[in-house]
């Protein structure tokens, strides 16, 4: 498990095989006035491929990687599975007694989604605590080695985040992510809750379901008798729009992700269309830069084991019991919202669901919260484990306080 330091190089001829698709796409046809209700419009896509061709500059935000992250590789065994090569950012704060928060993304993302919020964490204002931030690809995802074996589920994406933590130094530890990040850091702090990992934070608040009447009829009276507010209306309607109008890659990659492999791995524009109409459908309005998907696109297109890989996470976790399968931890527990997640649930369901110490609502952002509103998330982590909040000191001897 030793560490190596990691610099990305993407190898010359994958750049000029990458040129070569580029130039030999072919564009489907569309219908008249079509906008986005069947899907990314074709002159967005038209307008990213040309720029991807002939303006867009790898090179530099390869550059721009290395220069503002630290990476690293190490390899974890993986208990009753296989040695995964591992590919992680771990930027440490000036702060002596810095809290360790291990970050976890999902897809489409990957380690780039810690990017914005890694410098507001780990370089405080005065007063404000601050924190080591570790934030891994993960496997089959970026620049860390893909599973080779069937049956990598929930708890051995848990166990490479907890293994990386203690190779790392902090035996104990808090928790935040989004996405497939919000499930495995449930799951961390289900398996190793309490002696390691000792809070949990997501912006994912989709954990909680309504009191049964037969069971909690008090609960569910209550429930019934307290009227939503405009927000929690907000995010039900948001969750039953995803359901019907946005959810259907998860329905593919969740029963045949190698058939919509090949596609992915052999077209950098299928690849483009495919992940960005979820970067723009699940912000909130957030002004993409065409550089900035064009670098988010290459990461998965330079990939170590190619997009495909980054797929099978939905099968597996989905063919073994899905987001139920994981409960709920006994350590303290907090949740941000942001108005254009892709959905979420009342807090009633939320805070029946274990600690829940803390809860932040927001007016803007969506689903790449780390990302699109890194001030407003970094100042939730600050309150819930900040002095006089809710998980204060939950990390023995690391306060977050010079």
């Amino acid at each position: 498990m030793t560490e190596r330091p990691f610099t990305i190089a993407i190898a010359e001829e994958q750049l000029l095989l990458l040129q070569a698709k580029l130039d030999l796409t072919v564009f489907p046809d569309e219908l008249d006035d079509a906008g986005w209700q069947y899907g990314v419009p074709l002159a967005e896509i038209k307008r990213l491929t040309a720029y991807w061709r002939n303006g867009y500059d790898w090179r530099k935000h390869e550059a721009d990687l290395n220069r503002e992250l630290s990476q690293f590789n190490r390899q974890i065994d993986i208990d009753n599975q296989e040695t995964i090569d591992i590919h992680y950012t771990h930027q440490k704060s000036e702060v002596a007694s810095a809290i360790p928060l291990l970050f976890i993304h999902g897809w489409p993302g990957s380690f780039i989604e810690a990017r914005n919020i890694l410098p507001v964490l780990t370089a405080p204002p005065p007063g404000q605590p601050g924190f080591d931030v570790v934030a891994f690809s993960l496997p089959g995802f970026g620049f860390s080695e893909a599973p080779k074996k069937k049956g990598f589920q929930i708890q051995h994406y848990a166990e490479v985040g907890h293994k990386l933590m203690l190779a790392l130094g902090y035996n104990e530890y808090v928790t935040q992510g989004g996405d497939w990040g919000a499930l495995i850091t449930r799951k961390i702090c289900c398996d190793y809750g309490g002696t390691h990992a000792k809070a949990w934070h997501t912006n994912m608040a989709i954990f909680g379901r309504p009191p049964h009447p037969l069971y909690e009829p008090i609960s569910s009276l209550l429930h019934a008798i307290t009227p939503y507010t405009d927000f929690e209306k907000h995010s039900l309607d948001r969750a039953k729009w995803f359901e019907e109008f946005g959810s259907g890659f998860y329905a593919v990659q969740k029963t045949r992700p190698q058939t919509l492999g090949y596609s992915l791995a052999d077209s950098p524009v299928g690849l483009l269309a495919w992940i960005y109409e979820k970067l723009v459908l699940g912000t909130d309005n957030y002004a993409w830069t065409d550089d900035e998907v064009l670098t988010w696109i290459s990461i998965y297109c330079f990939s170590r084991a190619g997009p495909a890989a980054s797929l099978r996470i939905y099968y597996e976790v989905e063919s073994s019991g899905g987001f139920t399968a994981v409960p709920t931890p006994k350590v303290p527990i907090g949740f941000s919202f942001f108005p254009e997640e892709f959905g979420g649930v009342p807090r009633s369901w939320l805070r029946r669901e274990g600690n829940v110490v803390f809860e932040a609502e927001h007016t803007r952002g969506g689903h790449f919260a780390a990302y699109e509103r890194p001030g407003d998330l970094a100042s939730d982590l600050r309150k819930m484990f900040g002095m006089g909040g809710p998980a204060f000191g939950v990390v023995p001897g690391k306060t977050g306080y010079a």
